[in-house]
C-alpha cells in the first residue's frame, strides 16, 4: 500500500508540473507575440510579460492549492460517511465488500474470513472501502501547499521560455521568430520527458504536446493580436 500511495503521489507531482508548465509557454507567448506586432520596443514586451508571468504564477498557484484543499475535503467527507455506514448499515457493507471481491472470482467462502477480519477492524475496513470502492487515497496534509509551489515554480519556468528572446533581440518581430522556434521546441522536449516518465511512447506524446501547445497558443496569440 505504501508503495501504491507514493506512486499516487508522484503522479499528483507530475500533473501539477503539467498544468504548469503548459500553460507558462503557452499564455506568456501568446501576450509576447501578441504584443510584436505592434511598433513597442521588446523592453515593452519583457516587463509586460514579466507581469503576466508573475500574475499568472500566483493565480495557477491559487487554483492549484484550491483544487488540492478540494479533494482533501472530499476525502474527509467520505472518510465520515464510511465510518458512519459501517456502524449504522453494515449488513449493506459487507454486501459492497462481498461485491469487490467477488469480481476478482472469490467464493462467499473465501470472502467470509476477510468480512469477519473487517468487523474486528472497523478501521481495516473503512481503509479498504476507500481504496477500492471510492478509489480515494489518504492525501498529503501538505500536498495543497506543494501542489501550489509546483504549479506556480512550472509556470514561471515556462513562461521564461518564450519571453527569453526579446532579452537578447532589438526588434519585436525578431524575438518573435526565436520565440516561435525555442516554444516549440520545448514543448517537444516537455511532452518526450513527460510521456517517457509515465509510460506511454515518447514521441507520439512530445508530437501531440507540441501539436496541442501550438494551437493553443496560435488561437492566445490571433486574439491577443485582435484585441491589440
Amino acid at each position: 500500500m505504501e508503495v501504491h500511495t507514493e506512486k499516487h503521489k508522484q503522479r499528483v507531482r507530475v500533473r501539477d508540473v503539467i498544468i504548469g508548465m503548459s500553460d507558462g509557454l503557452t499564455v506568456p507567448f501568446a501576450l509576447a507575440a501578441g504584443l510584436s506586432g505592434s511598433a513597442i520596443h521588446p523592453s515593452v514586451i519583457i516587463v509586460a510579460g514579466l507581469a503576466e508571468i508573475a500574475a499568472g504564477s500566483i493565480s495557477m498557484g491559487l487554483g492549484g492549492y484550491l483544487a488540492a484543499q478540494s479533494d482533501a475535503d472530499v476525502y474527509h467527507n467520505e472518510l465520515a460517511r464510511e465510518y458512519r455506514e459501517i456502524k449504522e448499515v453494515p449488513e449493506m457493507e459487507r454486501k459492497e465488500v462481498a461485491e469487490i471481491f467477488t469480481a476478482y472470482g472469490l467464493s462467499e467462502a473465501d470472502i467470509a474470513p476477510v468480512l469477519n477480519k473487517f468487523e474486528k477492524e472497523p478501521d481495516m475496513w473503512v481503509k479498504f472501502m476507500m481504496a477500492h470502492e471510492l478509489f480515494l487515497h489518504e492525501p498529503d496534509p501538505k500536498q495543497a501547499i506543494k501542489s501550489a509551489g509546483t504549479i506556480a515554480l512550472s509556470y514561471i519556468v515556462g513562461g521564461i521560455i518564450p519571453l527569453s528572446p526579446y532579452f537578447f533581440t532589438q526588434y519585436p518581430h525578431q524575438g518573435l521568430l526565436i520565440s516561435i522556434g525555442i516554444t516549440l521546441s520545448a514543448l517537444v522536449v516537455f511532452g518526450y520527458v513527460k510521456s517517457r516518465y509515465i509510460g506511454i511512447d515518447p514521441w507520439k506524446g512530445a508530437l501531440r504536446t507540441a501539436i496541442v501547445g501550438a494551437i493553443a497558443a496560435g488561437a492566445a496569440f490571433f486574439l491577443a493580436r485582435l484585441i491589440s
